[in-house]
């Protein structure tokens, strides 16, 4: 293994040969001249030899420090333009943000137009996922999380949603308004898995349970129609007007501000918050902070 000596030290030295004073040397690096004129004596130890000859006055190199400086000096010239175009790459590269699938899918990705409206100059890769994707792995720049509370890292809470039944108005036509829980008896009801881990997820089993509290006939609206694993084949089948399900009403905004999708009943169970996470020393911090107050807006 090559035995190099410490950095401080050749930091120490390329400041010193360059401006050929220990004070100037000390005030660019934030030291004192005798903490840059001890660093410059452990590289001499190191090195076997002297680097500097200080009297008399001024200061100058002696053979060995002027044939170590020029290579000294490219290097640290060499690791600034590599760090500096890792900068850059970092800069240009899309900013990697990640959330749920549903979330993505049916509210992020229909904005994009404005985001890139309002700031063309930066490239968003959207990561839909319904695991928890690492930040300090380096997977994403931000995460979206989905929690009942703040997790860990949150800055703030952006939206917070309530899961009540949806359907395709076409689904009701026909029929006598729909004024309490037990009118929806007979209608197909649509099913999607949560986590097994969520015992207070907001399905049709919680919903009829606290809408029987106003309404008994809420115990037995009929057999479940479909079920999906995923939530996004749910909300395409009930698009589709295969049905009813019990979903969150910030997903499907658009659809229902559109009026292609209604709530069957406006009777809502909670749901839960978006909340941005990111690691707080990264270096595109202000860029991510950006989105976030731009998701708060939207």
């Amino acid at each position: 293994m090559i035995r190099l000596p410490p950095l401080t030290t050749l930091r120490a030295f390329e400041a010193a040969a360059r401006l050929l004073s220990f004070k100037e040397a000390a005030d660019e690096l934030g030291l004192t001249p005798t903490a840059i004129s001890h660093q410059i004596r452990l590289l001499e130890a190191h090195c076997g030899t002297k680097l500097f000859r200080r009297r008399p006055r001024p200061l100058a190199l002696t053979d060995a420090g002027a044939t170590l400086f020029p290579a000294i000096r490219s290097g640290f010239q060499t690791f600034a333009a590599a760090l500096s175009s890792l900068d850059q790459k970092a800069e240009t590269r899309p900013l990697r943000v990640t959330t749920t699938n549903a979330f993505a899918s049916r509210w992020l990705v229909p904005r994009l137009k404005l985001w890139r409206k309002a700031h063309k100059d930066v490239a968003l890769s959207i990561i839909g996922a319904d695991r928890v994707v690492r930040l300090d792995a380096d997977e994403a720049d931000l995460a979206i999380r989905y929690a009942r509370s703040a997790p860990k890292g949150a800055s703030r809470e952006i939206f917070r949603d309530r899961f009540c039944p949806i359907c395709n108005p076409k689904l009701l036509a026909g029929r006598a308004p729909i004024r309490s829980a037990g009118d929806l008896a007979g209608l197909p009801l649509i099913h999607f898995d949560w986590f097994a881990s969520d015992q207070s997820a907001p399905n049709w089993a919680r919903w009829q349970e606290m809408a029987s509290a106003s309404d008994p006939r809420a115990h037995d609206l009929g057999g479940v129609a479909l079920s999906f694993r995923e939530e996004l084949h749910a909300i395409d089948a009930v698009f589709a007007g295969e049905g009813i399900a019990i979903l969150s009403d910030v997903v499907v905004a658009d659809e229902l501000a559109a009026g292609n999708l209604v709530k069957a009943l406006d009777l809502a169970l909670p749901g839960y918050g978006f909340y941005p996470v990111y690691l707080p020393d990264h270096p595109r911090r202000a860029v991510i902070e950006t989105f976030v107050n731009w998701l708060g807006q939207c």
